[in-house]
């Protein structure tokens, strides 16, 4: 199986279960866009801009280590906390099925 579950936390609290395939190398932030959410990525998904800004609200666990650019990036925030990341560096793989992000960037 070459599909995963990952679950958005909306502003209303409600859930909605996206499918991301895992075999195509696509990061969070291109998932997110391609299913219309509202994600600038300003940067483009080079961890420059911090506009995919999401939270990790369960399997934080599940995610390969932040890098230092990354955390550079997201210790600008205002809003950071300690589950964000930057989904232009998560890389959608088996290992992240079933987690739940809420999105925190600018466009929301």
């Amino acid at each position: 199986m070459s599909d995963i579950k990952i679950n958005i936390l909306n502003s209303d609290d409600s859930i909605t279960n996206i499918e991301a395939p895992t075999d195509m190398g696509l990061s969070l932030m291109e998932i997110l866009k391609g299913h219309e959410y509202d994600i600038l990525a300003t940067c483009g998904g080079m961890a420059l801009c911090a506009t995919c800004h999401v939270e990790i609200v369960s399997g934080f666990d599940k995610l390969k280590e932040i890098s230092d650019d990354e955390y550079a990036m997201l210790d600008t925030l205002p809003n950071i906390t300690s589950t964000s990341r930057l989904s232009c560096q998560l890389r959608i793989s088996q290992e992240m099925n079933d987690i739940t992000v809420r999105i925190m960037g600018d466009g929301v």
